[in-house]
């Protein structure tokens, strides 16, 4: 997002938040806004991601060197599975400060977030984990990574955007969470600065070249080849003449994307289903001659989009003008339809780039402004789409872990989208358990797909159940975009760890076990030499990994359970071929 600073970042920014509602035209009915009752200690500057467990964190200004926050807010629905009267609190904050970056949640359920245009993280990379409560660094390539856009591939991995050669926004990485490492490059035809991306169907990703309003090329990223080809021309420009920006890029139920400009223009893009170009046409223009200058777009559960704009970027008006319009967008009419503000009235006082939606998992949108704590929740008319509907054929059980399997647990889109600077797709399974009025949110990891609309194919899904969850008989549902599927009944029976009992050993001894800050692991050996400790959760996953050398006879060695999440962890000691296992429970 070049040149944001120019509409100031503080008091510029509050002011705008804290203008005056501009009441301008007959605001259609459509649906209805109603603020959250709790409110955050920080403010909100932009993301919010949905974690697989059915909470949302949201990135503050709060912490760091510089103004540009490293601390993120939690949010938590309540017993009743409420957003509205949810609860806030803090997850550990990030290393490096961040405003304007690409963010992804990974199909194992931890968070990626890399770059920033401002902060100190411009040329790094790191990974949120929800279970152990810890972020932890990606190798550092070298590449400034800016405010980039991502994208999930088939396989796990993330395309992120980079600058390339002499700093020319040209080519895309390859990030692998699992091996936390950086891998294959790939050069673009045109360059992605400002570009929003948008995932097809076929897994090909889509966007836009960014040369100001006279460049109508486009091109698409091939994750078989790690190529990107050259796509058709787009009937209109997208981009305006000052900044560069583009809006939203969404996948419309019918497969065709919907991409909104800078410079109020529109256009639908229908892929060809094979590497060879698809087909741009117009749209119709934003009302009011207002664009789309970096702004958010949801896709509703009804198949229309939620979405903002603000006056088109000129030479009088500036890059991002004021004030910002909301609207609903129908693309079975072909029309938009303006709607009121959250607040109330017709328009807010401020650019639309300060805004920014997340579908929820039951059906809602969570809208927050930058630089403000207030957040609101938009609920829609009309029922869900019946082609995105989840289905549910089996669930099954293996120690604490259960896998469910079933049809589009990706939805038929990724959810909502906002310009270049942060990605919150939702396009995952998200568990919920429901006995009464009682809500609990199980969660999922280890996805199959992070596709959209595959249709039949089967999908499946990993998921654990909170500890707090009473046994009983329990109605079950998977959602994708906030698009429920029918419940089926599910007996859930508590059990005290995912660990296999019979693996545990008495060679090596943990004390104190129940532990909080550190442990002790003491083992005898006949000889010494280089040996190996880890420690792994429930779902195997390696958490903490030390090397060490050890004496003959009695050895003691220590970790640091700082950071670490209530659970129950396996202790694994290996020396040359010996392995010995035993079971570690952090309170």
């Amino acid at each position: 997002m070049n040149k944001k600073l120019l509409c100031g970042i503080n008091s510029t920014r509050l002011a705008l938040l804290l203008g005056l509602i501009i009441c301008c035209s007959q605001i259609n009915a459509q649906g209805t806004w109603t603020p959250l009752n709790n409110t955050p200690s920080d403010s909100n500057v932009g993301v919010m991601l949905l974690l697989s467990d059915g909470t949302v964190i949201s990135k503050t200004h709060t912490g760091g060197i510089d103004g540009y926050g490293i601390v993120w807010d939690k949010l938590t629905p309540d017993s009743n599975g409420s957003y509205i009267n949810g609860t806030w609190s803090q997850i550990a904050p990030m290393n490096d400060s961040r405003l304007y970056f690409s963010s992804e949640v990974l199909k194992d359920g931890r968070v990626f977030v890399a770059g920033g245009e401002y902060g100190t993280g411009g040329s790094s990379a790191e990974v949120y984990d929800p279970i152990t409560d810890t972020w932890t660094m990606a190798p550092n390539e070298g590449q400034y990574l800016g405010d980039a856009n991502s994208e999930i591939l088939p396989d796990g991995k993330v395309l992120e955007a980079v600058l390339g050669v002499a700093y020319y926004d040209d080519s895309t990485i390859i990030y692998d969470p699992v091996a936390n490492k950086w891998g294959a490059v790939s050069v673009c035809h045109g360059y992605h600065a400002e570009s929003s991306w948008l995932k097809l169907k076929d897994n090909s990703i889509l966007f836009v070249d960014d040369g100001g309003p006279s460049t109508l090329t486009s091109e698409r990223y091939i994750p078989s080849l790690n190529k990107w080809v050259k796509d058709a021309n787009t009937p209109d420009s997208i981009y305006d003449n000052y900044a560069y920006e583009s809006g939203p890029f969404l996948l419309l139920p019918d497969g065709r994307g919907f991409i909104m400009g800078a410079t109020g223009h529109t256009a639908y893009y229908t892929p060809s289903g094979t590497v060879a170009p698809g087909t741009w046409t117009k749209g119709p223009d934003i009302p009011n001659h207002y664009g789309a200058a970096d702004a958010p777009g949801a896709m509703m559960i009804n198949g229309k989009i939620l979405c903002t704009a603000s006056p088109t970027p000129d030479s009088v008006r500036g890059y991002f003008p004021s004030p910002t319009a909301y609207f609903e967008f129908d693309y079975t009419t072909n029309s938009f339809t303006q709607i009121s503000a959250p607040t109330g009235g017709d328009t807010v006082s401020e650019p639309c780039f300060f805004t920014n939606m997340l579908d929820l998992p039951d059906g809602t949108v969570l809208y927050s402004d930058q630089y403000s704590p207030y957040y609101y929740i938009y609920t829609p008319s009309g029922k869900p789409l019946a082609a995105g509907k989840p289905t549910i054929t089996n669930v099954t059980q293996k120690n604490c872990v259960y896998t469910i399997t079933g049809t589009l647990f990706n939805g038929i889109s990724q959810g909502a989208d906002y310009g270049d600077d942060w990605q919150m797709f939702t396009n995952y399974p998200i568990i919920r358990l429901r006995l009464g009025n009682k809500i609990y949110y199980a969660r999922t990891f280890n996805w199959n797909s992070t596709a959209v609309q595959t249709g039949s194919m089967p999908d499946t899904a990993e998921f654990t159940v909170p500890g707090n969850v009473p046994n009983g008989t329990y109605w079950l549902y998977v959602s994708a975009n906030g698009i429920s599927s029918d419940s089926v009944a599910f007996v859930y029976k508590s059990c005290t760890t995912g660990i296999d009992e019979m693996a545990t050993s008495d060679f090596i001894h943990a004390y104190p076990n129940p532990a909080s800050k550190q442990v002790d692991i003491t083992f005898k050996l006949n000889d010494g030499g280089n040996y190996m400790v880890s420690l792994t959760d429930i779902y195997g996953r390696v958490v903490k990994q030390e090397n060490a050398t050890a004496i003959a006879g009695n050895n003691t060695h220590s970790i640091d359970l700082d950071g670490f999440a209530e659970g129950v962890y396996m202790i694994v000691l290996q020396k040359g071929n010996e392995i010995y296992k035993s079971k570690l429970v952090v309170k």
